[in-house]
Formats: C-alpha cells, sequence, structure tokens
C-alpha cells in the first residue's frame, strides 16, 4: 500500500513525501512510491494517532459495552491509544477489577486501551500497588486527598518500580463543598465555589515529595496557572514533574457555566477568564507538557438535573483531532508538531512508551486528517455543541488494520 501526496507531520516537523506500508510497517518514505494499493491523500495529514491518558467511561461505570464505546469513539477522534481512569464503578484497585477490565479489552476493536490503578481504595487505604503494577496496570494514578503517611509510601513503591505517578491534586476539605471555581460567576449563580488553592496546596506538597524520592510526577488536568508556575521552576531545580491540561480549560472559562450549564461542570472546574489568558501564555510558552481531552462522558439522567447535582464532565473523545486543530492550531497557539508533542510524544513518556515520529522500519500507527473540511458538532454533551470545527480524521492505520471514516 502506499498514501500519496501527503503531508507528513511529527514531532520533528512535516514535509510532503509518499509513504509505503508492507505488512503494517512503514517501509518507505519518499516520491513518487508505486504500489497496487494506492490511496491518494490530497495534501491530508499523514500523522501519530494521539495519546490520552484522562480519559473515562459513561457515567464512570466500568463494563465491556462502555469501554468498547470508548475505543470507537477514540478512533475517529484521531486517538489511537487511552489510558482508562480508575475512579470507576467498580474501581480498579484490586486483582479481580483489573482482570475483569482486562478481559474486556481482549475483544474489543478501535484504539488500544490501558488501564492505570488507583493507589488508595474507598477507604483512603492503600490498593496492592506491586501486585496491580506486575499484572498490566501501566500506571500508579492518586489523588491528594491521601494523607501524607500513605503519599509517602505511594511515593516508595513508585520509586521501586520506576513507574510516573500520575496524581490529581485536590483538597478532600475543599472539594466536596463546592461545584465550581470560587469567584465572581459562582457567586453570581448563588453555587458553593472551590478555591484554586485547593489544587496549588498540594501541586506543593507533591513536588517536595518528588524531589525528595526523586520519583516522576504528571499533575493531570492542572487548571491554575500558579500550579504551572510551581512546577516549573520545580523542573529547573532537576525535580522530575510536569503538567497536563485540558483542552476546555484552554479555551473556556467559567463563564461557561452562566446559566446552570451542566456541560461546563468539570472536576478541575473551570478557570475564571484572567487565568485561561495565562494558561493560553503558558501553552505558547513551553510551560505545559501534555494535553487531554479529559473525555468524562454521562448520560443525560445524570447531566439534566440542577447544576449541584450533576455529575462532573463533557465529552470530547470523537472530536479530539479537529477540536485540538480549530482551538489550538488554527488559532496560532500551536503549531501542528508543537501539537503532537503534547497529544503523543509527552503522553507515551509518562507510560514509558516512545511514540510520535513517523519512520522506515517502525509499525504504522497514524492517521489521516484533513484540515480543509467542516463539520458541526451536534453533541449536548459537548462544550462544543453547535460549533464548527475544521478538519476531520480521514483513515487510520494501525499496524496492517487500516479504517476509514468517509461517509
Amino acid at each position: 500500500m502506499v498514501v500519496k501526496n501527503a503531508i507528513i507531520c511529527d514531532a520533528k516537523g512535516e514535509k510532503k513525501a509518499d509513504i509505503k506500508i508492507q505488512s503494517g510497517q512503514i517501509t518507505q518514505i519518499g516520491e513518487d512510491l508505486s504500489d497496487t494499493h494506492v490511496i491518494d491523500a490530497q495534501g491530508a495529514y499523514f500523522m501519530p494517532l494521539l495519546v490520552d491518558t484522562n480519559v473515562r467511561v459513561q457515567d464512570s461505570v466500568l463494563n465491556a459495552k462502555n469501554i468498547k464505546t470508548i475505543a470507537h469513539e477514540a478512533l475517529c477522534g484521531g486517538v489511537g491509544h487511552v489510558v482508562l481512569h480508575p475512579e470507576c464503578n467498580p474501581a480498579i484497585d484490586n486483582e479481580i477489577v483489573l482482570e475483569f477490565a482486562q478481559n474486556g479489552l481482549s475483544v474489543i476493536e478501535g484504539a488500544k486501551i490501558d488501564l492505570m490503578l488507583n493507589t488508595l481504595k474507598e477507604d483512603s487505604t492503600l490498593s496492592n500497588i506491586a501486585i496491580l503494577l506486575k499484572r498490566g496496570a501501566i500506571a500508579p494514578y492518586m489523588s491528594t486527598i491521601a494523607k501524607n503517611d500513605v503519599a509517602i509510601k505511594i511515593a516508595e513503591y513508585v520509586q521501586m518500580y520506576r513507574v510516573t505517578l500520575f496524581c490529581k491534586a485536590e483538597d478532600n476539605s475543599l472539594i466536596h463543598s463546592g461545584v465550581m471555581l470560587e469567584g465572581d460567576v459562582s457567586a453570581k449563580l448563588g453555587l458553593a465555589g472551590i478555591p484554586d488553592l485547593s489544587e496549588v496546596l498540594h501541586v506543593s506538597r507533591m513536588i517536595e515529595i518528588a524531589r525528595h524520592f526523586k520519583i516522576k510526577i504528571l499533575f493531570k488536568s492542572i487548571a491554575s496557572p500558579r500550579s504551572i508556575y510551581l512546577i516549573n521552576q520545580a523542573k529547573k531545580d532537576g525535580v522530575e514533574v510536569c503538567c497536563e491540561v485540558s483542552i476546555h480549560h484552554l479555551i473556556h472559562s467559567d463563564t461557561a457555566c452562566e446559566n446552570f450549564n451542566t456541560t461546563a461542570k468539570l472536576n478541575p472546574p473551570l478557570a475564571c477568564k484572567s487565568d485561561v489568558i495565562l494558561l493560553q501564555e503558558a501553552l505558547k510558552n513551553n510551560q505545559i507538557d501534555s494535553l487531554t481531552t479529559l473525555h468524562q462522558p454521562n448520560s443525560p439522567l445524570n447531566k439534566e438535573v440542577a447544576f449541584f447535582d450533576a455529575h462532573y464532565g463533557c465529552e470530547a473523545l470523537s472530536d479530539a483531532m479537529p477540536l485540538y486543530y480549530t482551538k489550538l492550531v488554527k488559532t496560532g497557539l500551536l503549531s501542528m508538531n508543537e501539537l503532537i508533542k503534547l497529544t503523543v510524544e509527552a503522553p507515551s513518556k509518562s507510560i514509558g512508551k516512545v511514540a510520535g515520529s513517523i519512520e522506515i522500519g517502525q509499525k504504522v500507527n497514524a492517521f489521516l486528517f484533513n484540515p480543509h473540511t467542516k463539520k458541526r458538532v451536534t453533541n449536548e454533551q459537548s462544550l462544543y455543541n453547535g460549533e464548527e470545527l475544521s478538519g476531520e480524521v480521514i483513515m487510520t492505520f494501525q499496524g496492517e488494520k487500516v479504517s476509514s471514516f468517509r461517509p
């Protein structure tokens, strides 16, 4: 198979070329390549499939049907590798649930799905981290609701197994009293707010734990510019910490919650307008390490209720690449190769994988993206419902499997 007239785009840059694929491997990259099976890309991008390490299943219910849906929606959006969040029902905090979920993965088609483990059980005691890592969980996850003695034990396991700790910085005494960011908008709506100090306090605490134990920490779905500043200052000191930010927090402020819009009820809560500008500046200044769609789908039963009672989350996975392209690349916040660093190279590195390049000799794991088409979002569970996005995923290549998304 030859993909002709493509713009090969990876973390290193882009160039116009043809790509020859044989038995699921890239065998040639050049001009005027020929084969009996030719796909004319017509100037579309040929780029690595995206990676998202912060995705939840429908209503946080872990079952085969919901995992299958995630795998399909991810591939539609150009995401080829997903790491499921372990805070689900049942939670991925013991061998039985891990094995149950792994059995569900064996029969799915679409994106590759991996599982992270929850280091904390429901009663905030330690799960069996060592066993879960040995049995295939790809990364340990920890909420900073963990007390210091438990957090230190988790750090010791992370140090022992040389993995990256996925960490959600939040304060237990503050998050349960509020439903959105504490500020002018929450006051206007009469809703209890969560101060951004909830995140900042625990980012600072976990940086010191990373410094002491010399472990790697990826702070998940950061929403405060102050947190990003602290993380980047720690990097300068040689502490191995990095941060992930969602597309929503870079685009929307807490004003999206006006009129009690439950689709904008996210965890962490959307920041104020001035902080969104600072987050965008941090993105342009290479102070954000990876991006996520923060996909957290809910049934209407859990969203079409009063704001206080609504579940957290919105949907974005099936529109991932058009969203990233429209909101970040077309607006000039990022170049295409910078986007790949943030959505492929960095998240892959956090789970011990190498991805983000298109090279001869590698198994093909890529997709064709046409940036010139337009598509209107028709999903009431999306923050972008009714908006017109640029670009579409035309085709995906996963080894010998080729999937087409053309009508």
